[in-house]
C-alpha cells in the first residue's frame, strides 16, 4: 500500500496477511478502542500515525512474534497484566496452579504465602487478589521481571513483598510460610518446542533449567520443606508427562496428602502436598 492511499478500518482488514482475530486486536490496540468498535466503524481513517504504527505490529506479528507482547497486556483469571519479553505469556494452564493454591490456604487466616519465580506477578498477585488477607511475597532472579511484577501489583492494587533472587535465596530461613507455590521452568532443553511459536520470544531461562526439565522442581521440593510451617503446603505446575518424576520427589521429601490435578484438556499439570515434618 501506497504512502498516499488512506487505510481504512476495511482496508486492514482486507489484507488478509493475519488471522481477522490477531488483525482486529491489533487494529483495536491502535485506535484505542474496543474490537465491537471496529464493526461499526469500517470506514474509519486511520490518522498517519495509526497507519505506521498498525503495519508496523502487522508485520512484527507476521514475522511470528508473539501477540501477547505487541499488545503489552494478556489477562489471566479476569485480569489484565502487563507483559513483555523479560516475562513468560501467561496460559490457562496456570489458573489451576491458582485454584489449588486458594483451596490449600480457604481455611487458614492471613496465610504467609510465597511465589517462587514470579515473573510478570500472575500468580502472586492472583493470589492476593482474591485473599486481600493473605501476606504475600514474590521472588524472582531477573531484575526486570520483578519490576514489570511490581508494576502490575501496583496497578491492580495488591501489597506484594517482591524480592530479587534466585527461589529462596533472598528469604531468610527463619521466615516459614503457609504456601509455596511456583511454576518453574520445566521444558527439556532440548524440545523443539523451544523453537517454535511464541516459544522463540519468550525468556530461555524461564522455560528450560538447561538440564532435565526437573532441576528447579526438585531443588525447590527438598528446600520447601524447611521453608513451610507444619501443615504448610506446596504447589507446582510441571509438564504432562512429569508428574511421576514430581509425586517420588515430593514423598522423598516428607511431604503427605500428595495430589496431582489435570489441566483443561486432561493432562496432569499441578502437584503438590503437605508437610508436617520437623525443622529441628
Amino acid at each position: 500500500m501506497s504512502s498516499d492511499q488512506a487505510l481504512t478500518v476495511k482496508a486492514c482488514f482486507g489484507r488478509k496477511r493475519l488471522p481477522r482475530l490477531e488483525t482486529g486486536l491489533l487494529l483495536a490496540h491502535v485506535l484505542r478502542q474496543q474490537r465491537e468498535w471496529l464493526l461499526a466503524h469500517d470506514d474509519h481513517v486511520l490518522s498517519s500515525a495509526e497507519a505506521s504504527e498498525f503495519l508496523a505490529l502487522e508485520n512484527r506479528r507476521c514475522l511470528g512474534e508473539p501477540i501477547a507482547y505487541l499488545l503489552g497486556q494478556r489477562e489471566f483469571m479476569s485480569h489484565c497484566f502487563t507483559v513483555g519479553p523479560d516475562v513468560l505469556i501467561p496460559r490457562p494452564d496456570t489458573e489451576l496452579l491458582v485454584e489449588m493454591a486458594l483451596a490449600s490456604i480457604a481455611s487458614k487466616v492471613a496465610p504467609a504465602v510465597l511465589d517462587l519465580g514470579t515473573g510478570s506477578g500472575i500468580i502472586a498477585i492472583s493470589i492476593a487478589k482474591a485473599r486481600p488477607d493473605a501476606q504475600v511475597t514474590a521472588t524472582d532472579l531477573s531484575a526486570g521481571a520483578l519490576a514489570l511484577a511490581q508494576a502490575n501489583a501496583v496497578r491492580l492494587g495488591t501489597p506484594i513483598q517482591m524480592v530479587l533472587g534466585r527461589w529462596f535465596d533472598p528469604i531468610p530461613t527463619s521466615t516459614l510460610f503457609d504456601l509455596i507455590v511456583s511454576n518453574p521452568p520445566y521444558i527439556h532443553p532440548q524440545d523443539p518446542h523451544l523453537d517454535q511459536g511464541d516459544l522463540r520470544f519468550e525468556p530461555r531461562a524461564a522455560l528450560t533449567d538447561e538440564h532435565d526439565g526437573l532441576s528447579a522442581h526438585k531443588s525447590i521440593i527438598f528446600e520447601a520443606a524447611s521453608r513451610l510451617k507444619p501443615g504448610g503446603e506446596l504447589w507446582v505446575e510441571h509438564g504432562f508427562d512429569q508428574a511421576e518424576a514430581i509425586v517420588q520427589y515430593l514423598a522423598q521429601a516428607c511431604f503427605t496428602q500428595i495430589k496431582t490435578s489435570q489441566d483443561l484438556a486432561g493432562h496432569p499439570r499441578v502437584s503438590g502436598g503437605s508437610y508436617n515434618g520437623s525443622h529441628s
